[in-house]
């Protein structure tokens, strides 16, 4: 008996732009550890679309450990990403603009984290939370260039660490977009960002 169908499954031409970067591969025949890659490949779509945590899975997908498994190797060896940025590519060209983006938009974001705290947690006075800064980097249609994490700042005047130099640990870290000319940012990212 097929699986289920559910609203995360990939249509066979979103297969066929994910298997370019080798994310998953179907044959007609899998092999046992290509099955259960696939397999666990659904099933992160699943989990991404949903957002259920790992122990709900339903069960007519693999154990959440293995799941979890090919979902942490993917994202050590770089294969998430460049799913990413292939899906990202397809999207521009089908919209008849150029694979990469010569203009984006930087911003951050305060995200609300648990009471308990740890090493990426702090607090953003100008927006009264505390939290986990992002800094994201979109392009012109607002898909997702890059990312970055960062603890927000801890000072009540957000001195300790100012979007600025979160946005030059975001840019700074090689982000592979050779024809990016054009920033946009607000005025947190004033003071030294420019150059």
């Amino acid at each position: 008996m097929p699986p289920p169908c559910y609203p995360s499954d990939l249509s066979d031409e979103e297969w066929a732009i994910l298997e370019t970067v080798a994310l998953v591969r179907r044959k007609a025949r899998p092999s046992a550890k290509v099955a259960a890659e696939a397999s666990g490949g659904r099933s992160v779509f699943y989990l991404l679309g949903s957002g259920c945590s790992w122990r709900m899975l339903p069960r007519e997908y693999p154990p959440w450990q293995t799941v979890y498994y090919h979902f942490r190797k993917w994202r050590i060896n770089g294969r998430l990403h460049r799913a990413h940025d292939r899906l990202r590519e397809a999207v521009r060209e089908a919209e008849g603009r150029n694979r990469e983006p010569s203009a984006a938009v930087i911003d951050s974001q305060v995200v609300k984290t648990t009471p308990v705290g740890g090493p990426k947690r702090g607090y953003d006075g100008a927006k009264r939370l505390a939290g986990r800064k992002r800094h994201i980097l979109v392009d012109t249609n607002g898909l997702v260039l890059a990312a970055r994490g960062s603890t927000a700042p801890t000072s009540p005047t957000g001195t300790d660490f100012p979007d600025r130099d979160g946005g030059r640990r975001l840019l700074g870290k090689g982000i592979g977009l050779p024809r990016l000319e054009l920033v946009w940012a607000d005025g947190a990212y004033t003071g030294g960002f420019r150059e």
